[in-house]
């Protein structure tokens, strides 16, 4: 449960500097459906950039913000539905795209639902402690990005190896950066720095995406929502939703399964992870190149149980077909094989992750054996806009990109991919799974034996988190309310 008791203290002195700095926060209700949004504030978003650091932007935070990079008011959920002619399979494959939310990630809205609770109870004062977002790259940028927006100071730390794109915008943001060695496999790095900054003695309040539930809660809400309202529109007689693929990273955006699931029980949840670093598959480790899916440990809010199945991808596959959906080679041979213009021009919506998320689909479908009637839905976390540096350096370190190697990718990594490295899950391997969260959230990381029971045992678990949404919105009502705004 996430504690919603109200410190009073922390609350007046919250009042008091939203006051100051104009800002209103918006509810999930209104993020999941932003009619509800005041049309005072619409009329000030259009004339603010989509990326600018105006606390109205926090009404942004949604999955429905026209697709433009100032100015833009609302409209239906942004995705993109990819044809057979890319992904070699019969099954509908849909991906949302994260690249028309403030820092062109949906990560702003994970880091919300950390902190916004903390600060309209009370329990977070932005007047005296900073926040302390910890995370493999782009949950930091969203932390960093809401801290500014709602007045307070904020510590990003990311590892060392992330792009160049992020570490850039951070430095003009968060109030300060911290490197940790190693790039995305390297979480425990960042968790030893949490504790570090715990015993240091500074005013401060860590938001770990990996055990917040925050961050779960407002993928169930607002991304499964949106997933499904996508899916109520693109479904005709006779189709059937067959489930969600996300790359598990922290575990929050795999919360709209949950919900899914409630909406339509017969789908499955596929959790996904790089073969070089096969932690849920084997209990692996291992260093891989998909940036934003950190790995080596099951994240606390990782509804285990409710998981189906388990596909480690080989970041090979990813990287690769960064290049096929990027370069003008790539482009112009897709083009060749019958995928139409305009889904080749929307390629760039997909950064690393989302590749692999695509990836996970296809495979998914394969192995399942879809077809025409068949739906699929995924995440495209952010856009190949935070990857330009890496598609330089792969520029530079494999040689140019002509029809030959795009012809290789096309066949080896779309159309060639396998359902090797997948397991669909019985009882006893969630069960495995779920137990690996011991090592370190228990041993490590100081969190209770008894809750790590309770969340394979006790079926109100999961649910009484869920059922917390209306009070949270009536919390944000209240501070509101309070500010005078």
């Amino acid at each position: 449960m996430i504690d919603l008791k109200v410190i009073e203290s922390g609350f007046e002195k919250a009042v008091e500097r939203a006051r100051e700095r104009n800002i209103i926060i918006p509810t999930f209700a209104q993020m999941k459906d932003p009619s509800l949004i005041p049309d005072s504030i619409k009329k000030e978003l259009s004339g603010i950039g989509l990326w600018d650091i105006n606390p109205r932007n926090l009404f942004r935070i949604t999955w429905k913000n026209e697709p433009q990079e100032s100015g833009g008011g609302f409209d239906g959920v942004n995705y993109i539905e990819f044809p057979s002619e890319l992904t070699g399979v019969d099954a509908r494959i849909i991906g949302l795209a994260g690249k028309w939310f403030p820092t062109g990630a949906h990560k702003v809205g994970a880091a919300f639902g950390c902190l916004v609770p903390r600060l309209v109870t009370g329990q977070f004062d932005p007047t005296s402690q900073k926040a302390v977002w910890p995370s493999t790259g782009n949950y930091c940028r969203g932390g960093a990005y809401d801290s500014a927006l709602l007045a307070c100071e904020s510590i990003a730390i990311l590892p060392e190896g992330m792009s160049k794109e992020r570490f850039d915008w951070l430095a003009n943001i968060a109030g300060e950066v911290i490197k940790t060695p190693g790039s995305e496999s390297n979480v425990k790095e960042i968790f030893d720095k949490c504790w570090e900054l715990r015993e240091s003695g500074e005013d401060l309040m860590i938001f770990n995406q990996f055990e917040e539930f925050g961050n779960y809660l407002w993928h169930y809400d607002v991304t499964g929502h949106a997933m499904e309202e996508v899916l109520q529109h693109v479904m005709g007689p006779g189709d059937r939703f067959s489930g969600v693929t996300l790359t598990t990273g922290s575990a929050g955006t795999i919360g709209c399964g949950d919900y899914l699931k409630q909406v339509f029980p017969n789908s499955r949840i596929a959790a996904g992870e790089a073969w070089q670093c096969p932690t849920l598959l084997e209990n692996g480790f291992g260093a891989h190149r998909i940036e934003g899916i950190g790995d080596k440990h099951v994240p606390w809010i990782h509804n285990v149980k409710n998981t189906d199945m388990i596909i480690a991808l080989d970041d090979a596959v990813i990287v690769n077909t960064a290049r096929l959906f990027n370069e003008p080679a790539g482009r112009e041979y897709l083009v060749k094989q019958g995928v139409e213009e305009d889904v080749v021009s929307q390629l760039d919506l997909l950064g690393f992750s989302g590749i692999a998320n695509l990836a996970m689909a296809i495979q998914f479908s394969k192995y399942y054996e879809l077809n025409s009637n068949d739906v699929v839905i995924t995440v495209l976390t952010d856009s190949m806009e935070l990857y330009q540096s890496r598609l330089d350096e792969m520029h530079e370190s494999m040689g140019s990109y002509g029809e030959i190697e795009a012809a290789a990718d096309y066949a080896r990594y779309l159309m060639g991919l396998t359902t090797d490295h997948m397991l669909d899950m019985r009882y006893t391997d969630r069960r495995r799974v779920h137990n690996l969260k011991y090592f370190t959230w228990v041993e490590q990381q100081g969190r209770e034996h008894d809750e790590l029971v309770a969340q394979w045992y006790d079926h109100d678990y999961w649910t009484s988190i869920q059922e917390q949404i209306p009070e949270i919105d009536r919390l944000i009502q209240d501070f509101n309310r309070e500010v005078g705004l």
